[in-house]
């Protein structure tokens, strides 16, 4: 359960780190106060949100089984474990 939360994470990361490397690339001061000004960190929490918006969209549209489709889970048969399927 960790995993999906850590891309979650990485995903709203990731506008701060486009600008945080944009400032290091124009040699501005990556971590003055005056480069990060109250209304660009409104601006890029509103683009992390909608990022992560369109993952979870994204997320749930595309993966999961197909439609009509039965998961039998692992089981043991004949003595041997037979790993879960989808049929």
């Amino acid at each position: 359960m960790i995993r999906p939360v850590l891309t979650e994470l990485g995903i709203f990361l990731i506008p701060f780190v486009v600008y945080a490397l944009f400032l290091f690339a124009t040699r501005s001061g990556v971590f003055a106060a005056s480069s990060w000004p109250a209304h660009l960190l409104a601006k890029l929490v509103l683009g992390s949100l909608l990022l992560v918006v369109i993952s979870f969209v994204l997320l749930a549209h595309f993966s999961g089984a197909p439609p009509n489709s039965t998961y039998i889970p692992a089981h043991i048969e004949n003595g041997k474990l037979v790993p879960g399927v989808e049929k």
